[in-house]
């Protein structure tokens, strides 16, 4: 049976913290919701990850910095970006004032040359 959910529904009133939330986890991939409300990562904390890591911002807004990038990619409802794995990144801020909900998809991409994965 198919349960019908909604991405906006269940979101708390008060978010001390980010919420990370798994939505579907498979064997190659996982999507996640996640919601942030004036948060950004730790100071000097880059997410460095083994996986690839495609990303839209359904609500509110965000910025994301990239190492050895001092421009801020300003991210707002609709905009989507891929960041390839082990390209470091963080969350500079999100909007204070309304939750900025993300969904996030995480992959490790595989490559089929001759029967060995690369």
């Amino acid at each position: 049976m198919n349960d019908i959910q909604n991405i906006y529904s269940s979101i708390p009133a008060n978010i001390p913290q980010e919420l990370f939330q798994d939505i579907l986890i498979t064997k190659t991939f996982k999507v996640k919701r996640i919601i942030s409300k004036g948060h950004a990562s730790p100071k000097d904390f880059w997410y460095d990850q083994d996986q690839n890591e495609w990303v839209i911002l359904l609500k509110g807004s965000a910025g994301l910095l990239f190492e050895d990038n001092d421009t801020i990619i300003e991210l707002t409802a609709g905009d989507y970006i891929n960041i390839p794995a082990h390209l470091k990144h963080r969350v500079e801020w999100t909007d204070p004032d309304i939750e900025t909900v993300w969904l996030e998809i995480m992959w490790v991409q595989h490559c089929e040359n001759n029967g060995v994965r690369s």
